[in-house]
């Protein structure tokens, strides 16, 4: 079997798809890529949040589900999304800037050897920054280019993704036997497995507790997340091994931008697989103007005023706004 790639996207959800839009756009500075629709609810917003040309490994996505209660942090979910800056320097901009926007934080703290900055946004959605410093792993992506924060400090993809879980070798044995993920360190009740070239763009870090009360799943949490591979053939590959093992998963499923698998092997925690290509730079939107209109894969498009008059507009234009670099002072 080709080994997993790393993390591809992580998928959460907003109590707001405009204070969303918002939040990561001016403050977070990584790129809107693809405004699009839930493919299994209309209704629903699904936003791409991504690098300067929305790389795998890059991009966080939001669905705004109408009536969906706030999310309970506890045992048994998908609990914290990772991000990776350059360096420790990076962190100490991090620190700044999250001052400067009023959102609650950490200080500069070390976990399992690594530099991290914790923060929750207005939705009380979870949060780490990584320090590529020393990082020998995945390939990081690029800045987005126009957007507020300096080149060199800003977000260039996904770090580690946390799961919080009270069953440690029930997850050890999903993750090593039938992902093929390497378990490389161990701190306090911490556990640090790899994928791939490992390092913060291919890691995972299972949070062993099983005193805390039962997570429940709503806005300010997090749906799913994805782990890479490069082609439909390699999708396939992995789709006969989940069989093969028995391992209930959705089949394979076609959305467009990248080709999926969906499975569910430990209690309220959605794995998917899935591909690098295409990518998000289509027939219906340019590099220039990635985000910026309401796209919809083919299947939709015979639809779209039907998808336009049941879906509020968000205005999501920037190719004709600047960004100015934010430095701030100490």
């Amino acid at each position: 079997m080709t080994q997993l790639g790393g993390m591809h996207h992580v998928t959460a959800i907003t109590s707001s798809a405009e204070k969303i839009y918002d939040f990561y756009t001016n403050v977070l500075g990584l790129r809107l890529v693809k405004k699009t629709i839930n493919q299994d609810d209309i209704n629903t917003y699904h936003l791409f949040f991504a690098d300067d040309r929305g790389n795998a490994g890059t991009d966080i996505t939001f669905f705004d589900f109408k009536g969906i209660p706030k999310a309970v942090h506890g045992n048994n979910e998908i609990s914290r999304t990772g991000f990776r800056v350059k360096d420790d320097k990076a962190l100490d901009y991090w620190l700044k800037r999250l001052t400067h926007y009023n959102v609650e934080h950490s200080e500069i703290e070390t976990l399992l050897g690594k530099k991290v900055i914790y923060f929750n946004d207005f939705d009380d959605q979870q949060y780490a920054i990584f320090s590529d410093e020393f990082d020998q792993g995945v390939k990081p992506g690029t800045p987005w280019q126009k957007g507020p924060v300096p080149n060199e400090f800003a977000i260039i993809g996904l770090g580690a993704a946390f799961i919080n879980v009270s069953r440690i070798d029930s997850m050890d044995n999903i993750l090593q036997k039938v992902f093929l993920m390497r378990k490389t360190k161990e701190e306090n009740n911490y556990h640090l497995y790899e994928m791939g070239e490992g390092g913060n763009g291919g890691s995972l870090i299972i949070y062993h507790d099983n005193s805390n009360d039962a997570s429940y799943q709503g806005y300010g949490g997090i749906h799913h997340i994805a782990f890479r591979v490069k082609t439909t053939e390699e999708l396939h590959a992995w789709l006969n091994r989940l069989n093969r093992l028995g391992a209930p998963n959705s089949g394979y499923v076609d959305r467009f931008y990248f080709e999926s698998i969906y499975t569910r092997l430990y209690p309220n925690v959605l794995f998917e697989i899935a591909t690098d290509e295409p990518g998000f730079i289509d027939d219906e939107e340019s590099y220039e103007i990635l985000g910026e209109t309401l796209a919809l894969p083919p299947k939709f498009r015979n639809m779209r005023e039907y998808v336009e008059s049941v879906v509020r507009p968000i205005d999501t234009v920037r190719s004709n706004k600047e960004f100015k670099k934010e430095y701030f002072n100490d």
